[in-house]
């Protein structure tokens, strides 16, 4: 079921959770509703899918962290599956994803986001994504960010 009130909640959240002890209860008095019940409609959009995910969007920069590397991989097809579920589970790759490739312009097929705090650390990880994909990568490169650009998913007027 959807309706005012889960707009009214949506709306009082995308831009971020009140940064107080409880901010459930601060968006339940924003919204007009207990805290129960906004805890109650925001698990039902989880569930439902309306809503994907609650996380946390760090400023890297803020946090001192100023090299960023979108590390690529030309990895065989046969062993992506099996390879690209190992690459994103260590703790330093904050996103992993499988991509179709353009060849013959573009020849890679996996995509793992790594942060640190400079570009030796970040080459220091990429090794070790080499390690676990082993022989089944052909190539790779790290693409380093140049600037930051504003996170923000969907936003309800």
């Amino acid at each position: 079921m959807s309706g005012p009130l889960d707009r009214d909640i949506v709306r009082a959240t995308q831009a971020g959770l009140p940064l107080v002890l409880r901010p459930w209860a601060a968006v339940a008095a924003q919204v007009g509703a207990s805290e129960e019940e906004v805890m109650r409609r925001v698990r039902a959009m989880l569930a439902d899918g309306r809503i994907r995910r609650i996380g946390v969007v760090p400023n890297h920069y803020a946090l001192g962290i100023r090299a960023n590397g979108m590390s690529v991989w030309d990895v065989d097809d046969a062993a992506i599956a099996a390879l690209g579920p190992q690459v994103g589970a260590l703790d330093f790759v904050t996103h992993c994803y499988r991509r179709p490739r353009r060849p013959p312009e573009w020849r890679y097929n996996l995509f793992a986001m790594v942060h640190a705090h400079t570009r030796g650390e970040v080459e220091a990880k990429v090794a070790r994504i080499a390690a676990v994909l082993g022989d089944a990568c052909r190539a790779h490169e790290v693409l380093y960010s140049v600037r930051i650009l504003k996170k923000t998913g969907l936003r309800l007027a």
